[in-house]
């Protein structure tokens, strides 16, 4: 029997009894499979060949009903208990599941994350290594999967979205490698508990405005952990709790129906009823599957039989989906036992060969390099007599590991090498080193893509001045900017608050909207999560999307998409996706608590895999903006908010400048003190530049440009070898963003070396910034403070 081939027929096709039949036996066998890769995966995990487990059995049948309608083009966000539907719609197999629970780096092996997530996660591929764009048509879709619970309802609404936008904009039409008329589908699966997350509801209330093709399938198993739906869900149910976001004559909405999770023909039926009405009319639909249940509880860290009652426990075994479907194609002679039972045992004895098969691959080359570490510990005994019972023993120890890991074979050398000391071969260090090179590529490498398509591989393009180029303000040059941008480039969509029909609070996109329409330009509701969704999908799709967030105080409602998305995104899919979105923001100085925060620490740790950019003024930040459109390359552009109304030239060349990332800008060369800064401290450090300037003191003044990356090229260590003394102003509270400069220049560039007196950082205070001119003044860095530290450091 074929694996992973459905034989059920196309939609709609009038099928013949025999082969409803054949299509009913493959679901029952890859239901079966499915079961099977389940109970042997929480075995190797008790016996230590794995570390954790967590598993899709008790919602096989519902899986395999769901995929028969998943199309080419279709788009998955899903969940860490989909591995039957990924069986189902042939994008994984029980090798590979095997594979990625023993974390084999192996990408040939483990395609998924190349051994950097645990079990049941996927992805696909969507862009090739050229960073060009994958023909997303021809592809069964899945959006790299992430264990934090409803993470994958954000960017599920905007992998809808794309959709939606394939099909109402005409300027879109023309990439039919990306979509086919807007006919794709995102299926985004959920449990039941984690609906009770504030991501689920956000995301359900945003595709019910938007009406996008979204199909959400609660699996609901009654438990959250041990934590029983009563506690989780108002009246117990969700489909319950949603009935005001049912559709009706003249509103907008969703299609909701409850099904029991072992019914398999029901769900046939009203899932094919379902997909198509979101496939064709963008109607958005939740599936709530009751009555599904765990057969080995939650996951291996623990077992249900401690908070699931007897009878409880009796009642999951009676509604086993397995035992349900068994039972109905008994029933309706479809099958007789002799055939299902050869149907198990086929199924049972394919998951143990890929389990054997699996494990043979991921051990061999580990006992290979155990046994050449194992050589390499025996070369150093001539050259060191002394110590030649210890090596042995080192040796022998490492040769007897029944299952090696990579990290026993640097341990065992590096003692090794400690041991002989300066007795120690090249031969050996040079393999001590190869080893580490070869584990930092398997696990340390792809947190930012260096190909083709990097932001870091466009080439520089200098702003050029006229004698006649006009001065404008910075909100008259953002708006030229993108009104160029939305001219010569189709794939660009922003979207935020209150930036379509006002053109967004400081008029940066103002008559915009007007000029190319409100699908393309948009306003959306005060729901910064499914922002920073919207534009994760929408990036994923192969679009170009902006996604505002109104000011830099709020980024952290739409944080977590980000940090645990986008910035992990290409490292976690093993460099097989791309999510090019561009987070627009403004920050810094403006008034009061919560719209003048700089919190750029808690930003740049928690982002890292995106890029950081912090421009002083607006033709930097269109710079900044055309180098990231050239790229695959996500990013956070952070505009200064006290900067919209200060003048600017404009360059004759706006739509052409591409600033480069990482390279900082010297602003003024001197020599005394190099002042480190960015953003709207830039213009606070120059005016306390002029206050001791009459003093003699003669500063270089450096702006980063971003933050992430960061002087790649040591500029800032250039000039501190010059001037010997140091300054870094920011904005952010004491140890933020300050504290990681200071990191960068002091400690990996080596800088400590080159100071003559102590180097020094200048903060906005703990507290958040008081409300007031008076409060900006005493809350953030003031440029007499400056001045005060930059006297001080020429009196040492």
């Amino acid at each position: 029997m074929d694996i992973l081939n459905s034989g059920f027929a196309e939609q709609n096709e009038m099928l013949s009894f025999e082969k409803f039949k054949d299509g009913v036996l493959h679901d029952y066998y890859i239901a079966c499979l499915s079961r099977e890769t389940s109970l042997l995966s929480r075995k190797e995990v008790l016996t230590g060949k794995a570390k954790f487990g967590i598993f899709g059995d008790g919602k096989e049948v519902a899986q395999v009903a769901a995929a028969k309608f998943f199309q080419p083009g279709d788009w998955r966000s899903g969940y860490y208990r989909d591995q039957t539907m990924m069986f189902a719609i042939g994008e994984s197999n029980p090798n590979q599941y095997f594979a990625q629970l023993y974390a084999d780096p192996d990408p040939q092996r483990e395609p998924f994350s190349h051994g950097r997530q645990m079990n049941c996660h996927y992805t696909s591929r969507n862009t090739l290594p050229n960073g060009e764009w994958a023909n997303l048509v021809e592809i069964k879709n899945t959006g790299t999967d992430m264990s934090s619970t409803a993470s994958q309802m954000p960017r599920a609404v905007g992998l809808a979205l794309a959709s939606k936008l394939f099909r109402d904009v005409d300027e879109l039409k023309q990439f039919k490698h990306l979509s086919d008329n807007g006919s794709e589908v995102c299926f985004c699966t959920i449990g039941d508990a984690s609906t009770s997350e504030g991501h689920f509801w956000e995301a359900v209330n945003a595709a019910g405005v938007l009406q996008v093709p979204l199909v959400i399938f609660v699996w609901d198993d009654g438990y959250g952990i041990s934590v029983p739906r009563e506690y989780q869900t108002t009246k117990g149910s969700i489909s319950k709790a949603l009935k005001g976001f049912e559709k009706e004559e003249g509103t907008n909405g969703f299609y909701i129906a409850a099904l029991k999770g072992w019914d398999y023909m029901s769900m046939v039926e009203v899932f094919n009823e379902g997909i198509s009405l979101a496939r064709e009319t963008h109607t958005p639909v939740i599936f709530h599957i009751e009555e599904l249940t765990q057969p080995q509880g939650h996951s291996t860290s623990g077992s249900h039989e401690r908070y699931k009652t007897r009878d409880r426990l009796q009642w999951e075994k009676e509604r086993d989906c397995l035992v349900k479907m068994k039972a109905w194609i008994l029933e309706n002679a479809l099958a007789d036992e002799a055939t299902l039972r050869r149907i198990e045992t086929d199924a049972r004895n394919n998951v143990k060969e890929a389990k054997d098969k699996a494990w043979k691959e991921y051990q061999m080359p580990l006992k290979e390099l155990t046994q050449k570490s194992s050589e390499v510990v025996d070369a150093l005994i001539p050259d060191n007599p002394e110590h030649e019972e210890e090596l042995r023993k080192i040796s022998k120890d490492l040769r007897s590991l029944r299952e090696p890991l990579r990290k026993n074979n640097l341990q065992s050398v590096y003692k090794a090498l400690l041991l002989c000391g300066d007795k120690s071969t090249n031969e050996a260090l040079d393999y001590y080193k190869e080893l580490q090179n070869d584990s930092a590529a398997i696990y340390n490498s792809l947190l930012y893509d260096d190909g083709p398509k990097s932001a870091l591989k466009v080439e520089p393009v200098a702003p050029v001045y006229g004698e006649s180029s006009p001065s404008l303000n910075g909100y008259q040059i953002i708006n030229r900017y993108f009104d160029s941008v939305f001219e010569s480039n189709p794939k660009v969509i922003a979207f935020g608050e209150d930036l379509g029909q006002i053109g967004d609070v400081n008029q940066g996109f103002a008559g915009l909207q007007k000029k190319y329409g409100n699908e393309r330009i948009f306003d959306t509701g005060i729901r910064e999560l499914t922002i920073m969704g919207k534009g994760v999908g929408l990036a994923l799709r192969g679009l170009r999307p902006i996604a505002e967030i109104q000011y830099l105080d709020y980024l952290v409602y739409g944080l977590q998409p980000l940090t645990d998305d986008v910035a992990s995104l290409f490292y976690r899919s093993g460099g097989k996706q791309s999510c090019p979105i561009i987070v627009r923001t403004r920050g810094h100085r403006l008034e009061g608590i919560w719209h003048s925060g700089s919190p750029m620490g808690m930003i740049i740790n928690a982002v890292r895999g995106m890029f950081v950019c912090v421009p002083r003024n607006f033709v930097q930040a269109a710079g900044m903006y055309n180098t990231l459109l050239k790229s695959n390359s996500p990013a956070i552009v952070i505009e200064s908010l006290n900067g919209y109304r200060l003048k600017e030239k404009l360059p004759e060349n706006l739509s052409d400048i591409t600033i480069p990332l990482g390279i900082p800008e010297i602003l003024k060369e001197g020599t005394d003190i190099t002042i480190v800064s960015y953003g709207s401290t830039i213009r606070i450090v120059q005016q306390a530049m002029k206050l001791v300037e009459p003093l003699g003191v003669s500063c270089e003044l450096i702006d980063v440009q971003t933050l992430l990356p960061f002087d790649l090229n040591h500029m800032i260590l250039e000039s501190l070898k010059k001037t010997n003394r140091i300054l870094f102003v920011d904005e952010d509270v004491p140890g933020g963003a300050a504290g990681f400069m200071f990191n960068k220049v002091m400690e990996e560039q080596g800088g400590y070396r080159y100071l003559d007196v102590a180097p020094r950082t200048i903060t906005a205070k703990e507290h958040r910034p008081a409300y007031g001119s008076d409060g900006d003044y005493f809350s953030k860095p003031n440029a007499e403070e400056v001045a005060a530290a930059l006297i001080e450091m020429m009196k040492e």
